[in-house]
């Protein structure tokens, strides 16, 4: 933007217009002022540490089950696979339906309140060592730094003309991204498709248009966040980052600076005394340089902070050079350094009401899904009244009503079940038109629709509607399923 003296520029047109025109008196000059700040590029600093070493585990622990998950067999089949094909979701052992979509909003919930758990005791732990964005931000961060070296170097190389040696590295980078990226789609289609066989597909240019479509979506997505906006999802378009304080308070381990002994800050000789004229903070900036947010923390607790700890540890090694004790930002509360409290008196602290209601609310349902799971019957039945046939007079002066069953087998072995309906004195069953004489075979895994119709006397009883209830036995497991309906008599 030119500068313009007070003598060459007129009063200036304010208000809320993305330019101000600034008239001289010859010539005129436009100035253009953005309504956005320029965001710079931020290049985290690498450094090693108690929490860095933890992130690295978390990272490790989260991609190992990622992408190792999916090439596990069960049996016959992959350990877990969500097919929406065939509407099954099979979680290692257990088989579920759309039908038993009240487990997913039990997983759902039990994740929500963990969240708000964790965040009461310990601030945004999930954000700084185990959400993907994070995750996958430090592995493309490391894929980066092995190519063009740590930060220095990289603000060297992006700020140097273009030469082949830059091209080389800015490409390797790229390209080593990408395959991951797509590595990262492939794995993740191969939960909702069956990886082997997506595999094999791939290997062959056989995959589908859908399943393409899919890979290249979420591996552009992966590109994108962890390759470019990185802190930018962070702070503006996770949701979590703003309504985080309402689960914070004053007695939730957050990442701290003490002021009180940290200022003022100044560079000195590691020989000076700091309790004669400076704090133990040397302002030397290495917290603000390994921050993946940019942020300085010695300004107090902000949205942007994502609790990773990377500035407790580099503090802490400038700590260690000065000669000074460790702890200058660490993880601590507001109430333990506004009242000084020792470790000890921090720690009593967490198990506060709130603490205690989101535990308890979490172990009950946590035991609610268990014991659900524990006593599931492994199949489900379903009875629909045939819409287009309320009653009907059928051979040898009976009337019956028609009815549509579903047995979805929840096992990965052939059942046989034995039919059975009451209610009605002289009732009868018919199973697609044969009065049921044999069991019922369902395949493992799959459901099977039947026709049944029930049959009694005509005139044997009033007209009117009456309840009858059918039993499903599985001979296998000696377990029972009853479903309820009604049977018509018209008049």
């Amino acid at each position: 933007m030119k500068d313009v003296s007070p003598t060459e520029a007129a009063p200036k047109i304010q208000g809320k217009n993305a330019t101000k025109t600034l008239e001289k008196t010859t010539p005129l000059t436009e100035v253009v002022i953005s309504l956005y700040e320029a965001q710079e590029k931020i290049y985290p600093r690498s450094t090693s540490g108690f929490f860095t070493k933890w992130r690295w585990v978390m990272i490790w622990l989260t991609q190992l089950f990622f992408y190792g998950v999916p090439w596990i067999n069960w049996g016959h089949r992959q350990a877990l696979l969500f097919d929406l094909e065939t509407k099954r979701f099979y979680i290692f052992n257990l088989v579920l339906y759309p039908q038993d979509l009240i487990y997913l909003t039990a997983i759902l919930v039990i994740s929500a309140l963990s969240l708000f758990l964790f965040t009461a005791i310990a601030g945004r732990l999930w954000c700084g060592y185990t959400c993907p964005q994070t995750v996958y931000t430090e592995i493309f961060l490391w894929i980066e730094r092995k190519i063009e070296g740590d930060r220095a170097a990289r603000m060297k190389l992006d700020t140097a003309a273009m030469t082949t040696k830059k091209l080389v590295k800015k490409s390797c980078k790229h390209f080593a991204w990408i395959a991951f990226a797509l590595w990262t789609g492939f794995t993740f289609v191969g939960y909702f498709t069956p990886i082997r066989a997506l595999a094999n597909e791939l290997i062959h240019l056989n995959i589908s248009p859908w399943e393409t479509f899919w890979v290249c979506f979420y591996g552009f997505a992966t590109y994108g966040n962890a390759g470019f906006l990185r802190e930018q999802v962070c702070k503006y378009m996770c949701p979590y980052a703003r309504f985080q304080s309402a689960m914070f308070d004053d007695d939730t381990l957050v990442v701290t600076y003490d002021e009180a002994r940290g200022e003022p800050r100044g560079g000195r000789s590691r020989k000076l005394e700091t309790s004669k004229t400076l704090g133990s903070c040397i302002d030397c900036s290495l917290c603000v340089q390994v921050c993946p947010t940019g942020i300085d923390i010695r300004k107090g607790l902000q949205y942007e902070c994502i609790g990773c700890g990377a500035c407790a540890d580099v503090c802490d090694t400038v700590m260690d050079k000065m000669g000074y004790a460790r702890g200058l930002i660490k993880y601590s509360t507001q109430n333990t350094m506004t009242n000084k409290w020792s470790h000890k008196q921090m720690m009593q602290r967490i198990l506060r009401p709130r603490v205690i209601i989101y535990t308890s609310i979490l172990a009950f349902l946590v035991s609610a899904l268990l014991a659900s799971l524990w006593l599931r019957t492994p199949f489900r039945v379903d009875v629909i009244r045939d819409r287009g046939v309320m009653a009907r007079l059928a051979d040898g002066g009976m009337l019956e009503n028609v009815y549509r069953l579903q047995i979805m087998n929840g096992t990965e072995s052939i059942q046989h079940y034995q039919l059975n309906a009451t209610g009605i004195k002289g009732l009868l069953i018919e199973v697609d038109g044969t009065e049921i004489n044999q069991d019922v075979i369902v395949k493992p895994a799959e459901s099977r629709w039947l026709s049944l119709r029930l049959e009694i006397p005509d005139g044997s009883v009033e007209p009117g509607s009456y309840p009858v209830e059918f039993e499903i036995k599985s001979l296998q497991s000696k377990e029972t399923v009853t479903e309820k309906s009604i049977f018509l008599v018209p008049r």
